[in-house]
């Protein structure tokens, strides 16, 4: 016998205990005659013992059954009031989401967008998780993340919410004491830093208008799983590094900052929502995915960048 309790069983004998009839309780579960007298008969097999006395005009329960009536009622009405809670909230947004950002991101531009995500959804709240690790979204218990990658990871759904551009910069000082490099291959004279959790390899690709392609594979004192820990080499000119733009937007702007290599460009990536699945995603998750797109698919970097 398995050692799963009969809950389908228990459910409609209840509600056969509590109307009195098998026709009843097919009217109020939905379901046909057979199927309720099907339940109650395995559930009788199953405990060993009849739980109602049968006539062509009446319906009792017996001695054992009245004993098992009131608990099977119990558990008819906590499954209800459970599935009753749990169909709300999928289609309120209410509830905890766990949701992963890498971290400069998350800092720069996730947490100052929080007052006005609880301000429109009071009744949510958010676990943020701030890691530039790529978290497994089903085995850690995630339920949605902000990725920040050239292509969508295929065995999750993944909504493209902004491109992101990688740059590899330098300070003017650095480049007046050590150079311009005009080729992707000159970088390999030069300091370059590295950051541990690149997509694919540590590598930077390049290539031009042209067609043409060149691989680099970064030489330098410092590698860092965090892009931000690479700003005070760099700004110090001590260092070339690539950034995304939406770290390097500010210190371009203000000329900390200078992009090198203008006519070559590296794979642009993009800003993507992450889900395990979009089949009946709950309202709390939705709600944050659309807030996203609402606030990140014109992504101030850009405008930043360009002005």
């Amino acid at each position: 016998m398995s050692k799963l309790p009969d809950f389908e069983g228990l459910a409609m004998f209840a509600k056969v205990a509590e109307e009195r009839s098998f026709a009843g309780a097919a009217r109020a579960l939905g379901v046909s005659v057979a199927t309720v007298s099907r339940a109650v008969a395995r559930l009788e097999d199953r405990l060993g013992a009849r739980l109602l006395n049968r006539t062509s005009r009446q319906l009792a329960l017996t001695e054992f059954g009245a004993s098992l009536a009131e608990q099977a009622g119990q558990v008819f009405d906590l499954a209800a009031a459970a599935e009753g809670a749990a169909r709300e909230q999928s289609a309120q947004p209410r509830g905890l989401v766990r949701l992963a950002v890498p971290m400069s991101f998350g800092l720069r531009w996730v947490a100052p967008l929080l007052p006005e995500f609880f301000r429109r959804y009071p009744e949510v709240q958010l676990d943020l998780h701030l890691s530039d690790a790529t978290v497994d979204l089903i085995g850690d218990g995630f339920d949605a993340a902000l990725r920040i990658a050239v292509l969508p990871d295929s065995s999750l759904v993944a909504r493209k919410l902004a491109p992101v551009r990688r740059l590899v910069v330098a300070s003017p000082d650095y480049l007046a004491r050590h150079g311009v490099p005009r080729h992707p291959a000159d970088l390999q004279a030069h300091q370059c830093l590295g950051y541990a959790y690149r997509a694919r390899s540590a590598a930077w690709q390049f290539c031009n208008p042209a067609g043409e392609e060149a691989t680099v594979l970064p030489r330098g004192p410092l590698r860092v799983t965090n892009s931000d820990a690479l700003l005070p080499m760099v700004l110090a000119g001590m260092a070339i590094c690539e950034l995304p733009d939406f770290i390097a937007a500010d210190h371009v702007r203000d000329g900390g900052l200078v992009p090198l290599l203008g006519d070559w460009a590296m794979p642009t990536g993009g800003l993507y929502f992450v889900t395990p699945s979009a089949r009946a995603r709950p309202a709390k998750v939705e709600a944050l995915g659309q807030f996203f797109a609402e606030h990140l698919s014109r992504p101030g970097w850009v405008s930043q960048q360009e002005g």
